[in-house]
């Protein structure tokens, strides 16, 4: 038996970053952006492209933008928590 239990998430996470790794550095973001937001978010805001540190992510409308933007230092941080590549910023536009 184990010295110490982990929680599984944990574990979940460090398999998430693995699986990103391998992936082509421009569409790592692109696929990590539904799990880093949740499913409410990802369904109504899709990561369209990632280039220079900046993943570009299109939303239904300026109310959706507002709530983003405001929280997308959170959603930078939880990037580059499981990314191989850093994520400068979110470029919400409204598409």
């Amino acid at each position: 038996m184990p010295d110490q239990m982990h929680p599984i998430s944990a574990g979940l996470d460090a398999l998430k970053a693995q699986l990103l790794a391998g992936l082509p550095p421009e569409e790592a973001p692109l696929v990590a952006w539904p799990y880093v937001c949740g499913q409410r978010v990802a369904e109504n805001a899709r990561a369209l492209a990632f280039a220079e540190g900046v993943l570009t992510v299109t939303v239904p409308d300026d109310g959706w933008r507002r709530e983003l933007t405001g929280m997308a230092a959170t959603y930078v941080a939880k990037l580059n928590q499981v990314l191989p590549v850093k994520v400068r910023r979110i470029d919400f536009q409204k598409g």
